[in-house]
């Protein structure tokens, strides 16, 4: 019988996990536990290696190979002469993956982690607070602990479509550190990740198909807000709207994808795909069930609003979850908060705070920006209250002017009686900057009244944006 070793707490990830270990927690054993992430099993989360933080320094590079494209309106001429990807994958990377390895070096050998023991692998449940890991090197062993605190993360989904994995397609995971760029890349999916990677790729020229089963793109996002992206990348590349895909293979070209519109069938043929359609949570890896834990149909670990987590609909004394594990909302500030929650409701259970008093922001980094807040119009409107929506263009201030943008626009949603904020949906150039204006007001308490003539905005600034929305609604 193999023996199990116990801790005070058990820790399972090391995204937003890694945040947790301090000196508050000097008096107690601690066990981390990281399976890694993407084929190389890295250390550090999703977020630094392979989602938030790699794309938006693509974004960065994309936007700057996208400005010729809008160069002749200024009177200007330019031209992307040439696109190095290795050079431009590998400045990212040389950034990120030092990152990660310094992550797991100091997790493991720095004095400040004495108390803390590091092992790298696969962990599941055999039974309540117990865990068995699958270590990377091949080795198992069974471990207890008093606390577990599950911050394991999510993965791509691949759906069921024939012939797809046999496809070897790329996924969020593995696109970013293709060895070249491809002539043509079909992506599969028209969320997030789908509509960022559009952009990165049609920037740096490659031939991009998007392909979406619904009508628009980002369904997400405030439906005036989806419709003008969906204009806007039709316009830009190859959109399949409304295609349901049928079937995946690989040729000795590329891949061709097959799919159904309207009784109809099309074909698709590219270089590569990338399928993002969404994301899994890693539940099932850690087979919660065998410890009585409640997973709702996505595979979200059940937690309450202190994020601990349920089994049979009570709390299981002991056992706390966070981040894309346990949350819909599968965003890295969404997960930080709730790890910082988790960790002050363990040092002080006398005083358990809430992780859900906040309204929870989006921002989506493709071309234009996308951001929002709250709750769209239309769920507003459903709400029962009475409303009032302001619908302010970029191209009606000075510095929307000066940018020659004729798209953008920022739509606030307001009580027509108290003029709280309810939500707020932009698109446009930094749009995820504008965006923290109005977040800031509405975690505040503070309404369109309070904030709309009540402080001095620069003049001809782009905040302006939000400014002339307000005053349509606060006259």
């Amino acid at each position: 019988m193999t023996a199990t070793t116990h801790f005070d707490i058990a820790l399972v990830g090391s995204g937003s996990a890694n945040s947790f270990p301090g000196p508050e927690f000097a008096g107690r054993s601690i066990v981390q536990i990281d399976r890694g992430v993407g084929p190389d099993r890295v250390f550090g989360g999703t977020c630094i290696n392979l989602g938030c933080i790699p794309t938006k320094m693509f974004v960065h590079t994309a936007e700057l190979a996208h400005t010729p494209v809008d160069a002749a309106r200024f009177g200007l001429t330019e031209q992307l002469r040439h696109v190095d990807w290795p050079a431009i994958r590998d400045r990212i990377f040389g950034r990120i993956d030092a990152i990660s390895v310094g992550g797991e070096e100091y997790r493991r050998d720095h004095e400040d982690n004495a108390n803390l023991t590091l092992l790298r692998g696969s962990a599941r449940f055999v039974g309540p607070k117990t865990l068995r890991v699958c270590g990377n090197d091949g080795g198992e062993q069974t471990l207890s602990a008093d606390t577990i605190v599950l911050g394991a993360g999510s993965r791509p989904v691949l759906p069921p479509i024939e012939g797809l994995a046999e496809a070897a397609p790329h996924t969020s995971d593995t696109i970013m550190r293709i060895d070249q760029l491809p002539a043509s890349l079909a992506i599969l999916g028209s969320g997030v990740i789908a509509v960022e990677m559009a952009h990165i790729f049609a920037s740096l020229g490659v031939e991009v198909t998007l392909i979406a089963r619904s009508q628009r793109v980002l369904r997400a996002a405030d439906a005036d807000v989806s419709d003008r992206l969906t204009e806007l990348l039709g316009e830009r590349l190859r959109l399949e709207r409304g295609l349901s895909t049928t079937s995946v293979h690989r040729t000795a070209d590329g891949i061709e994808l097959r799919g159904e519109r309207d009784g109809a069938e099309v074909l698709i043929r590219a270089e590569e795909l990338l399928v993002a359609v969404g994301r899994r949570p890693n539940s099932d890896l850690l087979d919660v069930s065998a410890a009585g834990i409640d997973t709702a149909e996505d595979g979200r670990v059940a937690v309450d609003a202190q994020q601990r987590v349920l089994g049979d609909g009570e709390v299981l004394e002991g056992l706390w979850a966070f981040g894309d594990l346990s949350s819909a909302h599968q965003l890295k500030h969404v997960a930080n908060h709730e790890q910082r929650v988790v960790r002050h409701n363990l040092l002080h259970p006398q005083q358990l705070r809430r992780s859900d008093t906040m309204p929870v922001p989006s921002g989506v980094f493709t071309h234009p920006q996308v951001a929002w807040v709250g709750m769209d119009e239309e769920t507003a409107r459903r709400s029962g209250r009475e409303v009032k929506v302001a619908v302010q263009e970029y191209a009606a201030i000075a510095y929307g002017w000066a940018m020659e943008d004729t798209t953008g626009f920022a739509k606030l949603v307001v009580d027509a009686r108290t003029t709280e904020i309810l939500g707020a949906h932009l698109i446009g150039p930094e749009a995820t900057t504008l965006i923290q204006l109005l977040i800031q007001a509405m975690s505040t308490g503070q309404t369109a009244r309070d904030i709309a003539a009540t402080q001095y905005w620069i003049h001809p600034a782009m905040p302006e944006l939000i400014e002339n929305a307000l005053l349509q609604l606060v006259p």
